[in-house]
């Protein structure tokens, strides 16, 4: 009988030892993510972030939670990027023209004039080009997620309407900490700046600059629509933004996990471009109203001409001309 008692009590203290194991495992892969936006709190991008943050929380029970860090508040996004790649920040929502000064194939999803409209550029990231891009990122410290709408940029300023490149001459003009954006000012013929998305405001308040180049919805939510009365329909570039996580954090993840964290991702892409489309209305109303001067009879062939030297240093590299015929090539 005392062998039996102790068979019995050898299972059952195997079997509260497993149970105790299983729970700390579950326990040990259990964490916060903190997501990086520079933009407000119900920014479109914020939104679709913390819905990502939703659905994460929801397929791992709750082990799993996404925190996002809005407004700027883990810094600039040259600095949450540098911040990213080597794992303090675990998620970022950033533009690609700013990546791709660290992700080359990136920079060609900002360069200028290349998609012929809103859906071109949804074929292409949706698509077989998109996956391949989103997959390069791992080769310079980073994950690629998802891609998320960022519409069309155009150029607005404080000085006087731009319908011609006449009109761009001797104006400073804000852009993101790029080489190619900068020299896309320049080939435009204005004086490019490159400023942090945070000191814009400032900048066209004390004259620093006289204007900028944007979408409708950071045109307006930031407050610059306040400062420069002339908004210009150049649609210069139709360029995304792109979500991306830490190769560190990443690896902390179980294959299922992953495959759950890109799902999300996606499914955040989706549910990012609904809300874009209802805020670039809004905006572009909020404008109107507020006597912003929208420049619609642009003649855009001498903007696109101006560009052929910013053409010819990119497909100097053979990769990046090849992207750009593929790009260029989708119906």
């Amino acid at each position: 009988m005392a062998v039996y008692r102790r068979a019995g009590l050898s299972r059952t203290m195997t079997l509260v030892v497993a149970l105790l194991c299983a729970a700390v495992s579950a326990s040990a892969f259990a964490r916060e993510f903190r997501a990086a936006d520079t933009q407000n709190e119900d920014y479109p991008t914020v939104l679709a972030l913390r819905y990502m943050g939703r659905l994460i929380a929801e397929r791992t029970s709750g082990r799993h939670q996404v925190t996002v860090f809005h407004s700027r508040q883990l810094g600039e996004e040259k600095e949450t990027l540098e911040q990213t790649r080597v794992g303090a920040i675990d998620l970022n929502r950033t533009n690609v023209a700013l990546i791709g000064t660290m992700v080359p194939a990136v920079r060609v999803l900002a360069m200028p004039f290349l998609f012929r409209s809103l859906d071109h550029l949804q074929k292409v990231l949706d698509g077989p080009i998109g996956t391949d891009i989103l997959n390069s990122f791992e080769a310079h410290g980073f994950v690629g997620l998802a891609f998320y709408d960022s519409g069309a940029r155009s150029i607005y300023n404080r000085v006087r309407p731009v319908r011609s490149l006449d009109d761009l001459r001797g104006l400073r003009l804000r852009v993101q900490q790029s080489e190619q954006m900068s020299d896309m000012i320049r080939a435009l013929g204005a004086e490019p700046v490159e400023m942090a998305y945070g000191q814009v405001l400032t900048g066209l308040a004390n004259g620093l600059i006289d204007g900028a180049e944007n979408n409708w919805p950071s045109f307006v939510t930031t407050g610059h629509y306040k400062y420069a009365g002339y908004y210009s329909l150049t649609r210069h570039t139709v360029s995304p933004e792109v979500l991306v996580m830490s190769q560190k954090a990443w690896a902390s993840l179980s294959p299922d996990d992953q495959k759950i964290f890109r799902e999300a991702a996606q499914r955040s892409s989706t549910y990012m471009r609904e809300k874009w489309n209802e805020l670039e209305e809004r905006s572009r109303k909020q404008a109107e109203q507020a006597g912003v001067k929208i420049v619609t009879d642009i003649d855009r062939k001498p903007f696109e001409a101006a560009m052929a030297g910013i053409y010819a240093k990119a497909e100097r590299d053979p990769a990046m001309s090849a992207l750009i015929e593929r790009i260029r090539k989708v119906e």
